[in-house]
């Protein structure tokens, strides 16, 4: 079914919505994983990353009392051939509204894809495996299992804000923000090294503007590692979590000759000492399962654990 009850209704969301969308994600994270994940930056970033017009691409549903039941949002941010849909509606209370929005969405979809200039479109969406009525919904909407995607995290209790000696040879240092060769060639690093995976392709104008439109960006959490003397890699933080007490790290990136020579170990440790420098209490990240490098085991090695898993669904449109 994807009209909306009796009573209920869509309107566009603005950021005075922030802390009742705050509260619908909230609880339909700890509904399919046990606690809450979404902070009010993540809201607000879902709302105004690039390429998404609150006025045409988000929605929320209204209950009959006009309380927010669900939230519906995409994320393309250069423009590229494929679009992430997110979904969010209360345990419940907001599942009439599930399946209406995920059908405004897609349709909403075809018009970004025709607009970004795009023949096909793939559109991907998440769902954590205990989310039933969700996966229900994106299999009847003809989406199909693509991969699994974890969200890692570890406690920063204990770890010193001083961190290890990395191996003989291996040195990692803060990026240096107002040198724009080297915010360009740290840019080119992510790119490089996540070219054999299913990382999507950014070009640098845009992710400086990502990075620009950030509500804060803390460079002291941005990390360079050289082997040999020779650049080698790179660690992104971001703020997104800092509210909740996460250090989060958005990208880690080793170039292909410096795998396996601890380069990424050591850039963690780093990252982690500087988090529980600052009194953060955790460490946190993403990682595609699928990812040729086998990310995920050095992520264990580091002491990290999945918070969960989430399968990925695609169609195109």
């Amino acid at each position: 079914m994807t009209e909306l009850p009796p009573g209920w209704r869509t309107r566009r969301p603005t950021l005075d919505d922030v802390p009742e969308i705050l509260a619908l994600a909230q609880a339909s994270d700890i509904a399919a994983m046990g606690e809450p994940d979404f902070t009010a930056e993540d809201v607000r970033e879902g709302l105004t990353c690039p390429h998404t017009d609150m006025t045409r691409d988000c929605w929320v549903a209204l209950d009959p009392d006009g309380a927010i039941r669900g939230w519906a949002y995409p994320h393309n941010a250069d423009r590229g051939p494929r679009d992430f849909l997110e979904v969010y509606v209360w345990p419940e209370l907001g599942v009439p509204a599930l399946r209406p929005l995920l059908a405004l969405m897609l349709g909403r979809a075809a018009e970004r894809g025709a607009e970004f200039g795009h023949e096909t479109y793939t559109v991907r969406a998440g769902a954590v495996p205990t989310e039933k009525p969700w996966i229900e919904a994106l299999t009847d909407a003809g989406f199909a299992f693509s991969k699994q995607h974890a969200r890692m995290t570890m406690s920063l209790d204990g770890v010193s804000p001083v961190p290890p000696e990395p191996p003989a040879g291996i040195t990692v240092r803060p990026v240096r923000p107002d040198d724009e060769d080297e915010m360009r060639r740290f840019h080119a690093t992510i790119e490089e090294a996540f070219r054999d995976s299913d990382h999507h392709a950014t070009d640098y104008a845009t992710w400086r503007a990502q990075v620009d439109a950030e509500a804060s960006v803390s460079y002291d959490e941005w990390f360079v590692g050289e082997a040999g003397g020779e650049w080698a890699g790179v660690l992104q933080s971001s703020d997104s979590n800092a509210e909740d007490g996460t250090g989060w790290v958005r990208a880690l990136a080793v170039l292909r000759a410096y795998r396996r020579k601890g380069v990424g170990e050591a850039l963690l440790r780093r990252a982690f000492a500087t988090y529980a420098g600052k009194g953060r209490t955790s460490a946190g990240l993403g990682v595609d399962l699928a990812n040729p490098t086998r990310a995920a085991r050095l992520y264990r090695a580091v002491g990290m654990h999945p918070m969960y898993e989430a399968n990925i669904y695609e169609r195109t449109v």
